[in-house]
């Protein structure tokens, strides 16, 4: 059975978008392209390269395979060699051709695809960026890895990791380590449903049993 592991860069606030340049992807007046830049050293080009060093193949949006197919099978190196040779499964709904060698459009409903996909045998299944297809594995349960790379900054706008329509669910964290620039390093699997507990006090205030009525009611207070 293959795995689905999200690997991803994003900012404290959670956004994924144009990671590598201004040029990445500029929609909806994203301005801050190439925001990972300033912060990269050593420990990262290790970890990514560590990831990259087991066999995988690449899941990918449309969006995030046309940025890839611009710039990796132009370029040779330890990441570029695996990313050429990779097959590449890409969540479509368009007609064009896939030019990129080794690449396959899934199809039909997406989830149901790649679950599919995970029942066969086969190296894991990796992501980079494409924001609506890790959301969609989110919410169908799909994924099971997590591997960010967290930067120390807030972007306020942009495309996101998660969306609301995530599975609620805990994860365990299983590696980290941190950059000289600051960026967290981790990887999580899910560990199992929420668990849920308690602060409050036996035995409640009046004022704490009315601002619970108070909630209830949702009052716009």
């Amino acid at each position: 059975m293959r795995r689905v592991v999200v690997g991803g860069f994003v900012s404290l606030d959670g956004v994924m978008q144009a990671p590598g340049g201004p040029e990445e992807d500029p929609t909806g007046g994203f301005e801050h392209g190439g925001w990972t830049f300033p912060f990269w050293d050593g420990v990262m080009d290790e970890a990514m390269g560590e990831s990259f060093a087991r066999p995988f193949d690449l899941l990918l949006g449309r969006r995030t395979y046309e940025i890839f197919a611009g710039y990796w099978p132009f370029t040779a190196g330890e990441i570029a060699d695996p990313f050429n040779a990779a097959t590449k499964y890409v969540a479509t709904s368009s007609t064009a051709p896939l030019s990129w060698q080794n690449s396959v459009k899934l199809e039909g409903d997406v989830p149901q695809a790649v679950a599919r996909l995970k029942q066969e045998e086969g190296p894991d299944l990796l992501t980079q960026g494409s924001s609506v297809l890790v959301q969609s594995l989110l919410a169908a349960g799909l994924v099971d890895e997590l591997f960010l790379l967290t930067m120390p900054l807030l972007l306020g706008r942009g495309k996101k990791l998660i969306g609301d329509g995530s599975q609620p669910g805990e994860w365990q964290l299983v590696d980290n380590r941190t950059s000289t620039t600051g960026v967290l390093i981790a990887r999580y699997r899910p560990k199992g449903p929420v668990r849920t507990g308690s602060f409050a006090q036996e035995a409640p205030s009046e004022a704490e049993l009315a601002r619970r009525e108070r909630m209830q009611r949702d009052d716009d207070w």
